[in-house]
C-alpha cells in the first residue's frame, strides 16, 4: 500500500509539472502577442516623434503605456543599445530568481522604429521600442495555477479513494458486516446449529466458499450434538431450557457480549407448587402451559426464557440500557402472571415472587464467566427469596438501593401520567419587559404541577424524569396545546404578545415534535411569529445536524429560536455556530453579577451585536441591573424585579386588564 501511494504521488507530481509548464508557455505566448499589439499601436507616432527629435511627445507616448497592467517596462533603445527614453513605470515587484530561471522570464519584445524613407529596402531602424511584461503577474499566475492543479488532483485522488472505498465496502465490508451481525444475533438457545445466509453475488468466490464451509461445519456439529447428547436439556412439556442448558448459555452470553449490560429475572410462581396436590396431571400441564404462554408474551425474542424447576423460571435480559427497564419488565411479567386464569371449571388467580439482578461488565477486569454466571443467579434468587418473605406478588432488586430507586421512578412515572390525565398541571406565564418603554414584550410559558397536598412542583423536578421514562411526549403535547389556546385567545383580542416555550435537546431533534408544532399552528390558525422556542443550552444535543435541520424548518414558518441559559451549558458558541438562532437569553448567574462584575455580560452582548441577535436578560432582580442593561444596549429582561411566573388569569388581569 505504501509503494502504491508513493507511485501515485510521483505520477501526480509529474502531471502537475508538465501541465504547469504548458500553461505557463501558453500565458507567455499570450503576453508576447499582447506586447506586439501594443508595440504596433504606438509604433508610428513614436517613430515620428523620434524622427522629429520630439522627446517630450515620445515620453508622453511611452508614459501612456503605464496604465496597461501587463507592462513593467517600455524603453526606446538606440541601435547601439543605448537607452534613449524610458517609461515612467513603478518599480517592478520582486520575483524569486529560481522562478525567473526555470520559466525563462522576463517576457519582452523589441519593435524597430523606422524613418520615412520611401525605399523600404533601404530603410534602417533609427531606434527600437522594447516592451517587457510584468514578471510578477506571471509569477502570480504560476502560483494560482499550481495551487489549482494541486487542489484538483488532490480532489481527484480523494474522489477516487472514496469511490474505491465505496466499492470495497459494497463488495467486501458490507457482506462481512452482515455475516458478523447475523452471527451476533443468532438465538442463544441454539448456538451450534445456525446457518449463515450466503451473501448475494458471492456464490463462487472466497466469501461464498467461507459461508458454505461454515454451514457444512455447523451441520456436522448439529449431528454430533444429537448423537452425543444423552441427557435432556429442556423441559419435556414447555420445551424451555432447563438449568443444565441455561447456565452454559448464560456463560457464553457473558463471554460474547462483554460490553453489554445484562439482567437476570428469577420468577417463582407459587401456584404451580400449590397445585401439585390439588390438580390432576392434565390440569397441572394446562396450568403450566398457560402460564408459560403468558411469560413468552412479555419476553422479547432477543432475550431467553428458561424453566429451572417445576415452579421457577429465569429470564436472561440482553443489552439492558438502565436498571429501570428491568423493573418495567418484571412489572409486566407480574401483571401477566397474576391475571385470572380460567382452567376448565376452575378460576385461578396465580401469585408470584420476582427477584432481579443487574450485571454491568468492567472492561478492565479479566472476567470469569462461570463465576459471574453463578453470582448473577445467586443474587437474583436471593432477591426472589426476599420478595417471597415480604408477601405475595412482590418484586425486589438484589441491591436494595437500586430497587428503591427503580420503584421510585416507576411510581413517579405513574404519578406524572395520572396527573396529566386528571388535569393537575397548569401553565404559568412570566413577563418579558422592554426596558426602553416598560411595556410587555413577551411571556415565557412555564409548566407547574399542582399536587393534591397543595405543593407546587417546578419543572426541574419532573421534566428530566419524564424524558427518561417516556412521558415527555404527552407533556409536550399538553404544553403546546395550552400555549396555542392562549395565543388564539390573544389573537382574537388583537393582543400581539409572543409566548416562549422551552424545548430540550431531545425534543428539537425529534421530527414528531416539529410536526406537532406545525399541526397545532395550522389547527389554531396562529401567526407563527407569536411563538418562540427556547433551546436550553445546558441540554446536550446528540444529533446537532438533525437539530439544526428541524429548527431551520420551524424558523422558515416564522417561529423565532432563542438560545436559553447562554454561557452555562455544554458549548454555547458551538450552538450559535450550528443552530439557527434569533435571540440569546443571558443566564441569571451572569446577570446576578452586574453591575459589580459585568465582563461576561459585556462579552455576550458583543457576540449578540456581531451576530445581529436580540438579547434577553434572565433573573433581573434590581433597578440597578435594569439601568446597566439599558445603558449597554440590552433592551429585554425578565425576572422577579418585574414579576414571578403568574397563572394565566392573573397575568392577563395585570398586563391586559381582562
Amino acid at each position: 500500500m505504501a509503494m502504491v501511494s508513493v507511485v501515485a504521488l510521483i505520477t501526480i507530481c509529474i502531471f502537475v509539472v508538465i501541465q504547469l509548464f504548458h500553461f505557463v508557455d501558453q500565458r507567455k505566448e499570450d503576453y508576447v502577442q499582447q506586447l506586439e499589439n501594443l508595440a504596433h499601436s504606438v509604433r508610428e507616432p513614436l517613430s515620428e516623434a523620434m524622427l522629429n527629435m520630439d522627446a517630450v511627445r515620445a515620453q508622453k507616448i511611452l508614459d501612456s503605456l503605464v496604465p496597461i497592467g501587463i507592462l513593467s517596462r517600455a524603453d526606446v533603445m538606440l541601435p547601439n543599445e543605448l537607452q534613449a527614453l524610458k517609461g515612467r513605470f513603478p518599480q517592478e515587484r520582486a520575483v524569486p530568481e529560481a522562478v525567473m530561471k526555470i520559466f525563462d522570464l522576463p517576457v519582452q519584445v523589441s519593435m524597430p522604429l523606422y524613418g520615412i524613407e520611401r525605399n523600404i529596402a533601404a530603410r534602417q531602424p533609427s531606434s527600437y521600442l522594447v516592451l517587457q511584461a510584468d514578471s510578477f503577474r506571471i509569477y502570480q499566475f504560476i502560483l494560482s495555477t499550481l495551487s489549482t492543479m494541486v487542489s484538483t488532483y488532490l480532489l481527484l485522488a480523494l474522489i477516487l479513494t472514496v469511490a474505491i472505498s465505496w466499492c470495497m465496502n459494497r463488495l467486501l465490508v458490507y457482506p462481512l458486516r452482515a455475516l458478523a451481525q447475523e452471527l451476533r444475533s443468532m438465538p442463544l438457545d441454539t448456538p451450534n446449529f445456525h446457518q449463515l445466509t450466503p451473501p448475494p453475488s458471492h456464490g463462487d468466490d472466497e466469501l461464498g466458499l467461507l459461508v458454505r464451509n461454515y454451514n457444512r461445519n455447523q451441520q456436522a456439529l448439529e449431528k454430533a450434538h444429537q448423537v452425543m447428547s444423552r441427557m435432556s436439556t429442556r423441559n419435556p412439556l414447555t420445551n424451555l431450557p432447563n438449568m443444565t442448558l441455561f447456565v452454559p448459555l448464560l456463560e457464553q452470553h457473558l463471554l460474547v457480549c462483554r460490553k453489554e449490560n445484562s439482567g437476570i429475572v428469577v420468577i417463582n410462581i407459587g401456584t404451580l407448587q400449590e397445585a401439585m396436590g390439588v390438580l390432576d396431571t392434565t390440569q397441572r400441564d394446562a396450568l403450566l402451559t398457560s402460564l408459560v404462554s403468558r411469560l413468552k408474551e412479555c419476553v422479547s425474542e432477543a432475550d431467553m426464557l428458561a424453566q429451572v424447576n417445576q415452579d421457577r423460571f429465569v429470564v436472561l435480559v440482553r443489552n439492558v440500557e438502565m436498571p429501570h427497564s428491568l423493573m418495567l419488565l418484571a412489572k409486566d411479567l407480574m401483571d401477566s402472571i397474576t391475571r385470572q386464569l380460567d382452567l376448565e371449571t376452575l378460576a385461578l388467580r396465580p401469585t408470584a415472587s420476582i427477584g432481579i439482578s443487574f450485571y454491568q461488565p468492567n472492561a478492565e477486569d479479566t472476567m470469569d464467566a462461570k463465576k459471574e454466571a453463578e453470582l448473577l443467579m445467586s443474587q437474583a434468587s436471593s432477591a426472589m427469596n426476599m420478595a417471597m418473605r415480604e408477601g405475595k406478588n412482590q418484586i425486589l432488586f438484589f441491591e436494595p438501593t437500586l430497587a428503591r430507586k427503580a420503584k421510585e421512578r416507576l411510581t413517579k412515572e405513574t404519578e406524572i401520567m395520572n396527573a396529566l390525565a386528571q388535569g393537575d398541571f397548569s401553565l404559568y406565564l412570566q413577563p418579558q419587559i422592554d426596558l426602553r418603554t416598560g411595556r410587555l414584550a413577551g411571556a415565557e410559558a412555564l409548566i407547574r404541577w399542582n399536587r393534591k397536598d397543595g405543593e407546587l412542583t417546578l419543572p426541574s423536578e419532573f421534566i428530566p424524569l419524564a424524558e427518561e421514562v417516556g412521558g415527555i411526549e404527552a407533556l409536550d403535547e399538553w404544553v403546546i396545546s395550552e400555549s396555542m389556546k392562549i395565543l388564539s385567545t390573544w389573537q382574537q383580542q388583537n393582543i400581539g404578545v409572543p409566548i416562549s416555550l422551552n424545548v430540550s435537546g431531545i425534543q428539537i431533534a425529534n421530527l414528531s415534535y416539529v410536526e406537532l408544532l406545525e399541526r397545532m399552528l395550522l389547527e389554531y390558525q396562529l401567526d407563527p411569529h407569536m411563538l418562540h422556542l427556547e433551546v436550553t443550552e445546558t441540554a446536550y444535543i446528540s444529533n446537532m445536524e438533525q437539530a439544526a435541520e428541524m429548527l431551520a424548518r420551524l424558523r422558515k414558518t416564522g417561529i423565532k429560536i432563542a438560545l436559553d441559559d447562554f454561557g452555562m451549558g455544554y458549548a454555547g458558541l458551538n450552538y450559535l455556530q450550528h443552530l439557527p438562532v434569533d435571540i440569546i437569553k443571558i443566564d441569571k448567574n451572569f446577570v446576578d453579577q452586574i453591575p459589580a462584575d459585568d465582563a461576561l455580560v459585556r462579552i455576550v452582548a458583543s457576540i449578540a451585536d456581531v451576530l445581529a441577535l436580540d438579547v434577553v436578560a434572565e433573573g433581573v432582580e434590581s433597578h440597578a441591573q435594569c439601568e446597566w442593561l439599558l445603558e449597554h444596549g440590552i433592551y429585554y429582561a425578565q425576572g422577579y424585579w418585574f414579576s414571578p411566573a403568574l397563572p394565566q388569569e392573573e397575568f392577563q388581569r395585570k398586563y391586559f386588564l381582562i
